[in-house]
């Protein structure tokens, strides 16, 4: 009988295995395709200030501040909000917290930008005992051109509740700039000019007693950002001499020019 030669069926043997494990072997799934990106949007802030000022009058007077805040913004352009921070009580009639509420549409083209919207400044508490309740609500128009900022703002309520006659239609213009010098440094400067209309125009009146219809604000300083974190620093002040909540007990002025510091982060 003949027998295979077995030197020419190992060798067979030798050429086939590895063949046949190469066919056998499992095939890697082709990768999952990336999840499309969210429209949406979601930041906040958070910040301790040396002083709270708001339009170049301290609204805790002349006391440091914790504020904070969230945002969420659609890609579409529209946006809504909540920033919040401590106030001096007696000067919000009870309330010791302020809660802005706003919402709005911005979009760019090139170096220009344009933003409208409404906010609605709120503080829960206020009015305790029947008491007047403080509260305003204003639509703004705003735009941009590089490092340049405008925004006007309307009152559509009565402007912060002042009693007497009808202060809806006080209006604030704010010009603004910002450069980013490079290294972390930046500058800020600014400058605004609120009118007064109706009953807003006694409700604001200077320690001499005098009652001017408007008020002209100013801002200049500089900002280091280190690790995420925003260090600040500004010369603030009005051409105003003004004086209310607790401040009114000793005639403090809290619109005169003051220096403020503060330390922020957003995430």
């Amino acid at each position: 009988m003949n027998f295979p030669n077995i030197t020419l069926v190992a060798a067979l043997a030798l050429v086939t295995v590895p063949a046949f494990a190469q066919t056998a072997a499992p095939v890697a799934p082709a990768p999952a395709p990336a999840a499309p990106a969210s429209p949406w949007t979601v930041t906040g802030n958070a910040g301790l200030f040396s002083d709270y000022t708001f339009r170049g009058i301290s609204q805790t007077n002349a006391k440091p501040a914790f504020q904070g805040g969230i945002d969420i913004a659609h890609s579409s352009g529209f946006y809504a909000g909540n920033w919040n921070s401590n106030v001096d009580s007696l000067m919000f009639n009870g309330a010791n917290i302020e809660m802005d509420f706003y919402g709005g549409y911005k979009t760019t083209a090139g170096d220009f930008g344009i933003d409208v919207g409404a906010i609605y400044y709120y503080y829960p508490g206020t009015g305790a005992g029947g008491s007047f309740e403080v509260n305003n609500g204003e639509i703004y128009l705003g735009g941009s051109w590089g490092p340049f900022t405008a925004k006007y703002s309307y009152a559509v309520t009565d402007f912060f509740s002042a009693p007497g006659p009808d202060s809806s239609g006080s209006s604030y213009l704010d010009l603004g700039f910002s450069y980013d010098l490079g290294s972390g440094f930046g500058v800020v400067a600014h400058v605004g000019y609120q009118t007064l209309k109706g009953g807003a125009v006694s409700w604001n009146s200077q320690i001499d007693g005098s009652t001017p219809d408007s008020i002209t604000d100013y801002k200049l300083g500089g900002t280091y950002t280190i690790e995420g974190f925003v260090i600040g620093a500004a010369f603030v002040g009005t051409n105003r001499d003004y004086s209310f909540g607790t401040a009114a007990l000793k005639g403090k002025n809290i619109s005169d020019n003051t220096f403020v510091v503060s330390v922020s982060k957003s995430f």
